[in-house]
């Protein structure tokens, strides 16, 4: 059985390995290696809790904001901490604009530059997505970098800078946003949806967002959005890279009438609640050392022989004992959004995590709108807590790429344990203890591979499709 070891895949970092065994021109057995171990967990230990703060933004630069937002919720947890209501409104305008810029990223300079690979000249779509996708040179990729960086300026006003901003607290944020703010705020955003209208959706967003049936979707034909379409149905893409059906949303933006999208994990056709108590990470085929463990009581010990079977630094975290899928489809899916949910029930492949991605931008923006409207100058911004000398906490959050945990254990006021389950770690897992691929794993299984391909295009397809970020899968 030919065997092929493909990587890197990150546009960003390239710490990700895929092993694949090839059988009639296509994948029998794929095996995911995150190949570099950071310990942060390590690093946390013995530390001042609120260091956290600090110290966890720094897991990752494009995603920083979540591993705040998880600290500091984890931090709230342990001292019996409500923050502020209008803190809490500010702080998931600023969590949400970096989603949304994730997933802008994601679209226009990591996933769409495959399609504009010498591979598909003749395509009926090729020179268009040329045009707009090509690496460094795309139209439609230069006006998304400028207007990612215009909305990233309602971050500079509201969190000091970015990445790693201390703005985010236990009791709600650091900067309170005064009339002329709430102004500026506005007007940027009102120019954002400009973009979004005009390039990726080429009409209204609510539009898109209001979509319910994927017929309805694969005939959408403005903007860049159709473009992809375009390309996603000629090469039949949402049949390649299907999950394992189960997904999994911690639930985003928590607000007094509970999060802007629910929490809950999604299986066999309907949503059910989350059991916390069943997270287990397996370390079976990961090297590192203490058995299958909750997050609560979970250890980071690596195992440094790296021996067999371990294959990944990685984890394989389960929920009840399951594989799960998470990310922004997930979160469309378990919010109930007819569109994902209709493409889930059909299978769930790369065309429909792309679409979820879309999908969330359109119905973020709409709450991003509304955060700022709702903002109140005169209220307070923080609330303020004692921490205590003994305590657990867990802060639980949605990250652009899915569900992140941070649980944390204080003893004698120190960090005694700190253990962080990210988006990645879930998706991008190896095996566990009974021998289960983890959820790329499974997706990369029955994908077409040529033969003259080292490194498929379908398989890239796949890969690019759960927007790897390995620095955050081995943290």
């Amino acid at each position: 059985m030919p065997r092929l070891v493909v990587g890197p895949f990150n546009r960003v970092e390239g710490d990700l390995e895929v092993t694949l065994d090839v059988e009639e021109g296509r994948v029998a057995r794929a095996r995911v290696n995150s190949p570099l171990f950071r310990g942060f967990e390590i690093m946390l230990l013995g530390k001042d809790p609120r260091d956290a703060l600090t110290l966890t933004p720094r897991i990752c630069g494009i995603c920083s904001i979540s591993q705040s937002a998880a600290a500091a919720r984890a931090l709230a947890d342990a001292q019996g901490l409500t923050p502020a209501p209008e803190g809490e409104r500010v702080a998931q305008l600023i969590h949400g604009i970096e989603n949304v810029c994730d997933h802008l990223t994601h679209f226009y300079l990591f996933f769409m530059a495959d399609f504009a690979r010498p591979a598909y000249v003749g395509r009926t779509w090729h020179a268009a997505v040329e045009d707009r996708f090509l690496a460094t040179q795309g139209s439609g990729a230069r006006a998304a970098v400028a207007a990612r960086a215009q909305l990233m300026h309602i971050l500079g006003l509201l969190a000091g800078k970015w990445p790693h901003t201390l703005a985010l607290q236990p009791g709600g944020v650091t900067r309170a946003p005064g009339p002329r703010d709430k102004v500026r705020i506005a007007l940027t955003l009102r120019q954002f949806r400009g973009f979004l209208e005009r390039e990726l959706f080429g009409a209204p967003l609510e539009s898109f967002a209001e979509l319910t049936d994927p017929a309805a979707l694969m005939a959408w034909e403005t903007g860049d959005a159709g473009l992809f379409l375009h390309a996603a149905a000629d090469l039949d893409l949402d049949a390649v890279g299907r999950g394992p059906g189960r997904y999994l949303s911690y639930g985003a933006y928590p607000q007094a009438g509970g999060p802007a999208f629910a929490a809950g994990l999604w299986a066999e056709g309907r949503r059910g609640a989350l059991d916390l108590s069943e997270v287990v990470e397996h370390t079976a085929h990961s090297w590192m050392q203490g058995g299958p463990r909750h997050p609560a009581d979970g250890l980071t010990e690596p195992d440094e022989d790296m021996a067999a079977p371990g294959y990944s630094w990685c984890k394989a975290p389960r929920m009840a004992g399951q594989v799960v899928e998470t990310g922004a489809f997930a979160r469309q899916v378990v919010d109930g959004h007819p569109l994902a949910v209709a493409l889930a029930r059909a299978g769930g492949g790369v065309t429909s995590r792309v679409a979820g991605r879309l999908i969330e931008i359109a119905r973020t923006q709409v709450l991003l709108e509304t955060w700022c409207a709702g903002i109140d100058p005169d209220a307070p911004f923080m609330a303020r807590g004692m921490m205590p000398s003994d305590g657990e906490g867990v802060g639980l959050v949605e990250a652009a790429r899915g569900a992140l945990g941070h649980w944390l254990r204080i003893e004698g006021g120190r960090i005694a344990g700190y253990q962080i389950v990210a988006p990645t770690t879930w998706n991008f897992s190896p095996r566990d203890g009974d021998g289960v691929p983890g959820a790329l794993e499974a997706a990369l299984e029955g994908a077409p591979v040529g033969a003259d391909e080292d490194t498929p295009l379908s398989v890239q397809h796949i890969v690019r499709s759960f927007d790897p970020c390995m620095v955050c899968t081995v943290h």
